[in-house]
């Protein structure tokens, strides 16, 4: 992962403020490299603020090796490598003091491919945890919609609800104004 100008992602490089509490890089360059297929991908995807979500405006692949799967090398997937590079361009403020660090979700990813910890995930699903609940809510769906993933999937899938459930969580969300700067167009409307 790195920004624009080809320096590594850091914290100080996720400096646009998004939403209610999140904060993104503007842009960002991501290779992937496929061993199998000897084809490298690199691609740059810049923040829309008219679409809500990263843009990828370009994308280079070039053979790494001699027996290279030409096919690989001109049918590109570059949806996947968004999808992994976005949490890395996301943090979030943990807690509510201003010296409090800047973490980035996929430092708060687990190792079974969580975003939320269980814990979390429990405490913002009990009755009355509005603004904790609007916190984890803008971050998934923030971390999905930026990579044009369906964020009621996601939020459904992180937190054991239905995604009825997830869908209205979206809709109050917005409502709050939770989700300013962020829209995704994948998987079912939220209720508003």
């Amino acid at each position: 992962m790195k920004t624009i100008d080809g320096q590594p992602m850091t914290s100080s490089a996720i400096s646009q403020p998004l939403g209610a509490s999140l904060r993104i890089a503007p842009g960002f360059l991501a290779t992937s490299s496929g061993d199998e297929t000897g084809v490298e991908t690199t691609l740059e995807a810049r923040y829309n603020s008219e679409r809500g979500r990263y843009i990828v405006v370009t994308v280079l692949n070039r053979a790494v090796r001699d027996d290279f799967d030409d096919y690989r090398l001109l049918h590109t997937a570059p949806q996947a490598i968004v999808r992994a590079a976005v949490p890395h361009c996301i943090t979030v403020r943990l807690e509510d003091t201003t010296d409090s660090p800047w973490i980035s979700v996929a430092d708060l990813t687990t190792s079974e491919g969580r975003i939320i910890p269980p814990w979390m995930a429990d405490a913002v699903t009990r009755r009355g945890v509005k603004d904790a609940r609007w916190d984890v809510i803008e971050i998934l769906y923030g971390t999905s919609a930026l990579s044009d993933t369906p964020p009621a999937k996601l939020i459904a899938l992180e937190l054991g609800i239905p995604e009825r459930t997830a869908s209205y969580w979206i809709g109050q969300a917005r409502s709050a104004g939770r989700l300013e700067g962020m829209q995704s167009n994948v998987g079912r409307p939220a209720d508003d």
